[in-house]
């Protein structure tokens, strides 16, 4: 039996709001992955601008968050990048409490 081949022709693509999630989500990450790290090198010694990055990436993340939510709410568009847009939000906002956390009952 031959295999018949089939393609299957769409329209559909990416939503761009859900694009801009996903950067911002990695963004976020990368930008407390930056602040552990440094701080680590400094014996945990952690200047202001560290607090001021940690600021940014929560608006990054709860704008991610927002902007995936929204994009997911489109019709016909592939939704990959708005979930992975949420979960990475969700894990920045995640990793933040964490680190929020242990600084305050360390």
């Amino acid at each position: 039996m031959a295999r018949k081949n089939s393609y299957m022709f769409t329209n559909k693509e990416h939503t761009q709001k859900g694009i801009m999630s996903t950067i911002l989500g990695i963004i976020s990450l990368a930008t407390l992955a930056y602040a552990v790290f440094r701080s680590y090198l400094n014996d945990g010694d952690i200047p202001l601008q560290y607090g001021a990055a940690a600021m940014l990436v929560m608006i990054f993340a709860f704008a991610g968050i927002i902007l995936g939510v929204v994009s997911k709410t489109e019709r016909d568009k592939f939704y990959l990048f708005s979930y992975l847009g949420i979960a990475l939000n969700i894990l920045a906002l995640a990793v933040i409490s964490m680190i929020l956390y242990a600084g305050a009952y360390a």
